[in-house]
This record gives structure tokens, C-alpha cells and sequence, in this order.
């Protein structure tokens, strides 16, 4: 169970803030690690999502209008912390125009002005597959550039209803034509077969993918979608050493591993990473 001082703080702060977090709003099993090590991902563009998604637990419906003061808040938050390295993520916001994208480089803005020595990695939803707005996004200089394929294609529309795993793809492919360190996550237990765990995790080495998540997929409630199989250490294991073989810089594979997991800890592997992909 969460608790703890640095848990205490955190969840006081992001209150009185009127912040959201996904650690909250979906329910993360690594909260109280986390959020004691004064490290949290923030979410951006209210709570509510306009998705539907069969595995997550941030709830869905009509989201309320842009909060214009968001952007100057996580910042000020996140300069507070005095982190090294933090991840942003966002609900889909399918009622705007641009899926949210202005919101996500003022935000962008506002942090790197607050905190200029901190790495930023966000996790974007797919924008309908509009590349202006992912562009507007990338633009605004993340240092990681993520989009969760969450699951094989076969398991795609099942998992994640108004998602497609084409266009999840593309994001992706987008972010590496600009020149991104790029992130992905899988979750494991949906029913996926080794081979199709394979075929993907191959797609993503020819893509040039930067960094890679594997975890347990775990139900939230009993109306979301069940658990399958829970999926043995060893197996996370050896899909980490087929990743990491295939040529995928970083690997975080494990049962209770998530897209942020111990992200707080990896300014140095982000500076590295950025280093490794400037032209010598």
C-alpha cells in the first residue's frame, strides 16, 4: 500500500496544484515506490479521457475545456522537484482540433524554461495519425519521444477499440523520421503469442526504436478485460536479452514494469542515448 512521507507530499502538491497524474488515474501499482522517490508522471489535458481504451482504468467521457493555466503549473511542479528526468503523458483529447498538441508544446515550453537541465520524455497519444500535430509535438523538443503500441496487432482493436495498430506505428516511425530517441511499450498476458511478441519486438529493432517496456498486464476491474496468463520472470527475462540482441539500446522488462518505471533514474541513459545518435 502507498505511504510515506515523499508519497504524502507528492499527493499534496498535486492536489493543491489541480494537477492529474496517470500514477492516480490508472491506477499504477508502483505508486508508492515511486512517488517516494519524488517521482510521478504527470497528465496533461484534464483526467478524462475521450477513448475507451479495454485495459485502462482513467476514466473516459466528455472531457472538460483546455485548462490554459495547466502548462506554467506542471512546470512549476516539476522545477520544484528538482528532477533530472520526468515523463508527461496526456489523455486523448479527440474533441480538439489538434488532439491537445498546442497544450503539449506550451507545456514542453514552460518545463524547459523551469527547469533547463531536467530531460523531458513524453508518452502522446496517436492524434488520429495527423502528422502536423505529432510534428508540433516533436517541435517543441522532448528528449524522448514515446507512444505505447500496448499489445501484437492481432489484439490491437480487442485491447484498444478507437486505436489503430497501423497508425500507432506510424507515430513511431514519425518520431524517428525527425530524428527522435523513440520509446514503446507492450503489455504481456493478453493472449499474445511468443511469435507474435517476436514479430513485433523485430519490426521495432528494424525501426530503430531507442527504448523498449515490457510488463504484466494487470485487469483494474473486473469490467475491464481479463487477465490471460500471468507471464513467468523468465520469460520477461529472455524477451529482454531477444530486444536487447536485435539491437534496442534499452530494455526495462519485468511483471510490474510500466512505461515510466524507474524512469526518474534514467537522465544518464537518456544523455547517453542522445549522444550515441548525434552524427560523429
Amino acid at each position: 500500500m502507498p505511504g510515506g512521507d515523499g508519497y504524502r507530499d507528492l499527493k499534496k502538491m498535486v492536489g493543491e496544484l489541480g494537477l492529474h497524474t496517470v500514477c492516480q488515474s490508472a491506477g499504477c501499482p508502483n505508486i508508492g515506490e515511486c512517488w517516494n522517490n519524488r517521482a510521478l508522471t504527470v497528465m496533461i489535458l484534464g483526467d478524462i479521457c475521450t477513448r475507451s481504451c479495454r485495459f485502462c482504468d482513467v476514466k473516459t467521457g466528455r472531457p472538460l475545456p483546455v485548462d490554459e493555466g495547466e502548462p506554467k503549473r506542471v512546470a512549476s511542479m516539476l522545477a520544484s522537484l528538482s528532477l533530472s528526468h520526468t515523463v508527461i503523458t496526456s489523455v486523448d483529447r479527440d474533441d480538439l482540433a489538434d488532439g491537445g498538441a498546442e497544450i503539449w508544446a506550451e507545456t514542453l515550453h514552460a518545463c524547459h524554461l523551469a527547469a533547463p537541465d531536467m530531460t523531458i520524455e513524453v508518452l502522446v497519444g496517436d492524434f488520429k495519425g495527423a502528422v502536423k500535430d505529432i510534428d508540433t509535438v516533436i517541435d517543441a523538443r522532448p528528449d524522448v519521444f514515446g507512444h505505447n503500441l500496448e499489445t501484437v496487432p492481432r489484439l490491437s482493436k480487442q485491447v484498444r477499440v478507437q486505436a489503430r495498430y497501423d497508425r500507432s506505428f506510424a507515430v513511431l516511425e514519425r518520431g524517428r523520421q525527425r530524428g527522435m530517441l523513440t520509446k514503446t511499450g507492450l503489455m504481456l498476458g493478453l493472449g499474445e503469442t511468443e511469435a507474435e511478441l517476436h514479430e513485433v519486438i523485430g519490426q521495432l529493432a528494424k525501426l530503430g526504436l531507442s527504448i523498449l517496456t515490457l510488463g504484466q498486464y494487470l485487469s483494474p476491474t473486473r469490467s475491464h478485460l481479463p487477465v490471460e496468463r500471468y507471464v513467468h520472470p523468465d520469460e520477461f527475462a529472455a524477451l529482454k536479452t531477444f530486444a536487447l540482441g536485435l539491437g534496442i539500446r534499452h530494455v526495462e522488462s519485468g511483471p510490474l514494469v510500466r512505461s515510466s518505471y524507474h524512469a526518474e533514474g534514467q537522465s544518464e541513459l537518456v544523455a547517453r542515448l542522445l549522444a550515441e545518435s548525434r552524427p560523429s
